[in-house]
């Protein structure tokens, strides 16, 4: 029986399969992830990365194996619990999934919204949390109107709103030019040292070399192994 008795793991995963079909996606994954720690998951195309942090919230669910989130079984939390996860969950995906629809205050206040604040703490905090990535003077614009660049920090701000303990960010800055993925980093990285545990998938050996951190190395859908990577050294490994 698995417990989740690791107090400064926020992340337990054992022996975690995930099939597509007859497709074997993930092989075999145990892995602690500890609280407030940044992490990198590496590897080429199709090495399992984007389907490693969908098991996290529940996007999709283990073939076989158990994962902890935070203490949380997930193989016995009730489906109506599922939303009430997903909050302990900030996730900045590369291709934005911002509503086109509405204006860039409207998507980082859904957030809020959906957790039951009040309009008036809404208001203050997400003006401030747009100011915090250099928005402030778009509130109001709609986001297909925003360069890329734009776009994926009113995602950053969406991710971070709600005060979530882990941040998930699949190839983050995969779209975007050398300046606009530095600002997405630094910001990434200030969310860190205030207590998120963050967790980026990249292909990017640069980005990696560039920040540092802990970086797991998938290959095939199996966990090949792990190194911590200082901020511009260890380049070697790659």
């Amino acid at each position: 029986m698995i417990d989740g008795d690791e107090k400064s793991s926020i992340i337990r995963m054992f022996h975690v399969h995930h099939n597509y079909g007859a497709k074997r996606a993930l092989i075999d994954i145990t892995l602690d992830i500890a609280k407030n720690e940044y992490v990198f998951i590496t590897g080429p195309s199709g090495a399992g990365k984007t389907t490693l942090l969908k098991l996290f919230y529940l996007a999709e669910s283990v073939s076989e194996g158990q994962i902890l989130i935070d203490g949380i079984n997930l193989a016995r939390i009730p489906h109506k619990r599922i939303p009430f996860l997903r909050r302990k969950f900030g996730i900045i995906f590369q291709d934005y999934k911002l509503i086109p629809s509405r204006t860039a205050f409207d998507n980082v206040a859904l957030v809020l919204e959906a957790a039951g604040k009040k309009r008036r703490l809404i208001q203050k905090k997400v003006k401030s949390m747009l100011r915090l990535v250099g928005m402030e003077d778009r509130y109001n614009t709609l986001t297909p109107s925003l360069s890329g660049g734009e776009q994926q920090r009113v995602a950053v701000a969406r991710a971070v709103v709600g005060d979530p303990k882990i941040i998930l960010a699949d190839e983050p800055t995969g779209s975007l030019d050398a300046d606009s993925a530095g600002v997405i980093m630094d910001l990434l990285r200030g969310v860190h040292i205030r207590g998120a545990t963050v967790i980026i998938a990249t292909h990017d050996k640069d980005l990696i070399r560039k920040t540092g951190g802990r970086v797991l190395f998938l290959k095939q859908g199996r966990l090949e192994g792990s190194a911590f990577v200082e901020k511009q050294h260890d380049d070697a490994i790659f």
